[in-house]
């Protein structure tokens, strides 16, 4: 509920604002009738005279971008400058070079890094695919020079029932990006506990807590003994979640099942099953095919094969390359 109600307040705080949210439908009032922009002389698009395809811009779309035209060629930095940017964003928010201007108007206007992020803080519910909008929070915590906001609105957007977006690349680069600048690392684990409660199969909670161990760990066996218990935890209440199998493997690294017998033991059980685990059943064959021996490579064939026949019949094809690869 604090999650959800913190991202609804960011929502509400942006609305205050003239053009923050692109789904407002609003009367649009043409500058060239509004008396704070007679000084301005609008720049149209830079057609050729008789187009082959004509673009059927909306009215609105056109006096504002012709508006916006004629500010960035004189560069003015102001107030009705910041405004006309958040119309033109409301309108088109995958447009790079007016939020390239909007930063450069921000910065003359010493405007507060915690004001701009809570503007973006709708948008980027509304646009939460938006390489640009992430790009301009990024920005404005680099100049606030603190992520603890950022690792909060991250956490409100990626646990909001409304928007159920858990997997967000942006959301979780971000994120990434956010811990690593500022090292707050404490209390990622815990979140990435919360996350796969409520799915465990989450690949991309599962992807973070690789990123976090990567770290904030010096990946030895003990460390990656440590994390593979960990995911073998989550196996028990779901066998064949394929996020947690892809984990560990790569947890695992270069090492052989031997070197962490609860693993060894786990996918032994797994594996010798009336239905055998996919997941289980494709580590242990990789481990015997990295063994050397003739026989260990023998086993390993046989493994991929029973993948291919029965256990993971839709990738057959993967499977028997995997058999047949083995030297």
């Amino acid at each position: 509920p604090t999650a959800r109600r913190g991202v609804r307040e960011g929502r509400r705080g942006a609305d205050r604002l003239s053009f923050a949210d692109p789904c407002k439908t609003m009367p649009h009032v043409p500058y060239s009738t509004r008396p704070d922009w007679a000084d301005v002389v609008p720049i149209p698009q830079a057609d050729c005279e008789n187009p082959v395809v004509a673009i059927q811009y909306s009215s609105e779309f056109t006096d504002t971008m012709n508006y916006l035209r004629a500010m960035m060629e004189k560069d003015e930095r102001s107030a009705r400058a910041l405004q006309l940017t958040e119309h033109v964003i409301a309108l088109n928010a995958a447009n790079y070079t007016v939020w390239a201007y909007r930063r450069a108007i921000v910065d003359a206007l010493g405007r507060k890094a915690s004001d701009e992020l809570e503007w973006t803080t709708a948008l980027a519910r509304d646009n939460p695919k938006n390489y640009q909008i992430w790009q301009h929070r990024r920005w404005c915590v680099e100049r606030a020079e603190d992520g603890r906001a950022e690792l909060a609105f991250l956490a409100d957007f990626l646990t909001d029932e409304d928007l159920e977006d858990a997997k967000n690349y942006h959301a979780w680069a971000q994120r990434q990006w956010t811990l690593r600048t500022f090292a707050l690392w404490h209390g990622e684990e815990a979140f990435i506990d919360q996350l796969l409660a409520q799915d465990v199969r989450n690949n991309s909670a599962w992807n973070q807590r690789f990123f976090v161990a990567e770290n904030t760990t010096d990946m030895g066996l003990a460390a990656r003994t440590a994390e593979l218990e960990w995911a073998l935890g989550h196996t028990k209440c779901a066998p064949n979640n394929a996020s947690a199998w892809g984990f560990i493997r790569a947890m695992l690294g270069e090492h052989p099942l031997s070197a962490v017998p609860s693993l060894d033991a786990a996918v032994a059980e797994y594996s010798s099953r009336n239905s055998p685990v996919a997941g289980a059943v494709e580590l242990r064959a990789t481990c015997l095919a990295l063994q050397g021996d003739k026989a260990s490579k023998a086993e390993a064939a046989k493994l991929f094969l029973s993948l291919a026949s029965s256990l993971d019949a839709i990738r057959a094809p993967y499977w028997r390359h995997c058999a047949e690869s083995i030297g």
